[in-house]
């Protein structure tokens, strides 16, 4: 059932560290813009040995939140049910709270994903190349499930890293080749590269970046732009920010947590654009 304003519901971003988040900023703007005056959300620096505690005092004035590292495997346990996106790779990011009192929990970072590239006109590709092999990674291959139609290269620093990217690759029925990090130059040749990795680790690849560049994906959005960022736009190629993704996995929250859709895409992007430039 869609929220009324006048109903006072809560809504809250858990994960440590959590203080740099910017997600109470983007649903917030969301709530104002949909005239749900009731509705709070806020932030809580929960860790894993927290959460069971955490859910045990929600009341049902709760409808939903929004999870990040080090929870997204973590409250799977903790909840009834979850979407095949969110165990397609064992993470979920956003638990809704349902009338009835379950707890489902869903992956938006996916689709999130692949709405960001829709939105810069990458609607297929037919290779791709992804920077680092942690838990973005994975769903950017979930994503890339969707769109690419041919070869994906992990580009990784060890070789139980590899592992576990070509893992992924077979359950995610996605043709995964592994490299080593030390030919990560050879990625920014590829249609599309998808950066996971944490600040500053791509730095050292922006005076590699090729002459006519394609598409590059930085899941990173502060600080913005990287290097490798920068350096991409100068040379004129397509780049899509970690804002950007952040943006389209919160309207997807949004619009579950609270019944209405579509979300204030835009009045969500600029509310984080102006929380960035005042940082």
């Amino acid at each position: 059932m869609p929220a009324r304003s006048t109903d006072a519901r809560r809504a809250a971003v858990l994960g440590s560290p959590i203080a740099h988040s910017l997600s109470p900023v983007l649903h917030r703007a969301a709530y104002a813009e949909l005239g749900l005056t009731q509705w709070s959300y806020d932030r809580f620096d929960v860790d894993e040995a927290g959460l069971p505690g955490f859910f045990e005092k929600l009341g049902p004035e709760w409808a939903g939140l929004s999870l990040t590292m080090p929870l997204k495997r973590a409250v799977i346990p903790l909840l009834d049910e979850i979407s095949d996106t969110a165990a397609s790779v064992e993470a979920v990011n956003t638990v809704v709270f349902t009338e009835d009192g379950r707890r489902t929990g869903d992956n938006t970072d996916i689709p999130g994903m692949v709405a960001a590239l829709r939105e810069h006109g990458i609607e297929q590709v037919d290779s791709a190349a992804i920077l680092g092999a942690g838990a973005t990674a994975s769903s950017a291959l979930a994503a890339l499930a969707r769109i690419c139609t041919g070869e994906v290269v992990a580009y990784v620093r060890s070789e139980a890293r590899a592992a576990e990217m070509r893992q992924w690759g077979e359950r995610l029925r996605v043709e995964v080749r592994t490299a080593d990090w030390s030919d990560a130059e050879q990625a920014l040749r590829a249609p599309l590269v998808i950066a996971t990795t944490p600040a500053g680790t791509t730095d050292a690849l922006a005076a590699a970046v090729p002459e006519r560049p394609a598409t590059l994906f930085d899941v990173l959005y502060d600080p913005w732009p990287t290097a490798l960022a920068a350096r991409w736009s100068l040379a004129g190629g397509a780049v899509v920010g970690g804002l950007d993704l952040l943006v389209h996995q919160a309207v997807l929250q949004v619009e579950q947590m609270t019944g209405r859709a579509p979300a204030p895409l835009q009045a969500m992007r600029r509310a984080g654009e102006k929380a960035l430039a005042d940082r």
